[in-house]
């Protein structure tokens, strides 16, 4: 679902903003500047989000959200994206393609609150989806599960607003143990991950998924 942008109000997107022909590693200046905008999206996001967890948690007695991580993603890691996707290295290509520069982790207890929140964002005022992908109840190959959305979120400045992409995760606590230690054992381990290991994580990710299946039914 995405709801329509009101350019009337001086609403533009991310990359109508500054001026992206040149390339990313001439102009630190111009990099900072954007990467600024990509955290006040996060402080904005984090500021809704934390507005649904009170919520909850005074009027419903109910820990909805565990807790939220966020981060921005550093310009190695950018830059390593672009040149394998085969984008070129200007602004203009980053802000279009590069979705999760700015990430928000939600981690909550049970699965079925995984849906109650992504419903719970999709109501948020001046919110817009643009992409979501279910891993939960289509998890990857690899065993990876969690709920991915890309969303739009509105920037308020002194002459504008702009509308910045954020990535968000939704997952439950297991979900995030089990990834935490995938992500360093593949990406951040110097010894590569040999066929058995890799098969073993898969089955993990399984037991995993049945031990939220089977505390959900119990809570």
């Amino acid at each position: 679902m995405k709801k329509s942008k009101g350019k009337e109000l001086g609403i533009v997107e991310m990359k109508n903003f500054l001026s992206y022909d040149e390339k990313i590693e001439e102009k630190t200046n111009t990099f900072e500047k954007i990467m600024t905008i990509y955290e006040m999206a996060i402080e904005e996001l984090e500021t809704k989000i934390s507005i649904l967890q009170k919520e909850f948690k005074v009027f419903y007695n109910y820990d909805l959200i565990d807790h939220v991580n966020t981060r921005i993603k550093e310009p190695a890691s950018i830059l390593n994206k672009m040149n394998k996707k085969g984008y070129e290295l200007t602004y203009k290509e980053m802000i279009e393609n590069i979705n999760d520069i700015a990430g928000v982790r939600i981690i909550c207890q049970l699965k079925d609150d995984i849906f109650k929140i992504r419903n719970l964002i999709e109501k948020v005022p001046g919110i817009n989806i643009e992409e979501e992908k279910d891993y939960v109840n289509y998890p990857k190959e690899s065993g990876y599960s969690s709920y991915h959305m890309i969303v739009e979120v509105p920037v308020t400045l002194s002459k504008q607003i702009i509308y910045v992409k954020v990535e968000i995760q939704i997952r439950t606590l297991a979900m995030d143990f089990w990834a935490s230690l995938e992500h360093k054992m593949k990406y951040k381990s110097e010894k590569e991950v040999d066929k058995k290991t890799s098969k073993e994580l898969v089955n993990y990710a399984k037991i995993v998924n049945k031990l939220d299946s089977k505390i959900m039914l119990l809570n």
